[in-house]
């Protein structure tokens, strides 16, 4: 109904539920209540669409967002973190004070990858673990190259780090020039 309504966005959020971010095999999570929330152009009255979907017996509020630089808003919630005993991922305008760290100095543009997934965290704890000197690494869907760049700052003789999106190499390139390891 709120694409019909002209939404650009639709996100659907399980009310009094667990976060999921990915079901598990032969999984289909069924939530009780959904919070649906629609994005509109500032040209769209959503008083008038929160009031035809309220006929049909949902209940409605509508509010105006103020227009933010939206790829980068998450941002404000991207502090350092540690992975394993040496490596930190450390977001542009942040320090970490960890006497021989490797610190993988990170700003992930449009791309993804910053080591908040956990399958990104579990491969960065990895090669802070296992890693052996003078190994080789490929990065296969780079997105901001963090797990190639934390291979080289953690001794890998060569990184070689590949993507489709054009976006996500243009990121893997300034981060790895950021930390010095073009």
């Amino acid at each position: 109904m709120l694409w019909a309504e002209g939404a650009l966005s639709v996100t659907l959020t399980p009310r009094e539920a667990p976060d999921l971010l990915e079901p598990g095999p032969a999984e289909t999570p069924v939530w009780e209540t959904l919070t649906l929330t629609g994005l509109f152009l500032t040209e769209v009255n959503t008083s008038e669409v929160a009031a035809r979907l309220a006929e049909r017996g949902l209940l409605c509020t509508s509010a105006h967002l103020e227009n933010r630089v939206w790829e980068r808003e998450w941002l404000r919630y991207f502090r350092p973190m540690r992975f394993g005993e040496q490596l930190w991922v450390c977001p542009t305008g942040f320090e970490v004070d960890s006497e021989g760290a490797a610190v993988v100095r990170l700003d992930p543009g449009l791309a993804f990858g910053t080591g908040t997934h956990p399958t990104t965290a579990l491969c960065l704890e990895w090669l802070d673990a296992h890693l052996t000197p003078n190994a080789r690494v490929i990065d296969f869907g780079c997105g901001s190259g963090v797990l190639g760049i934390a291979a080289a700052l953690l001794g890998a003789a060569h990184v070689l780090c590949v993507d489709n999106d054009p976006q996500a190499l243009d990121a893997t390139r300034a981060n790895a020039a950021r930390n010095s390891v073009d």
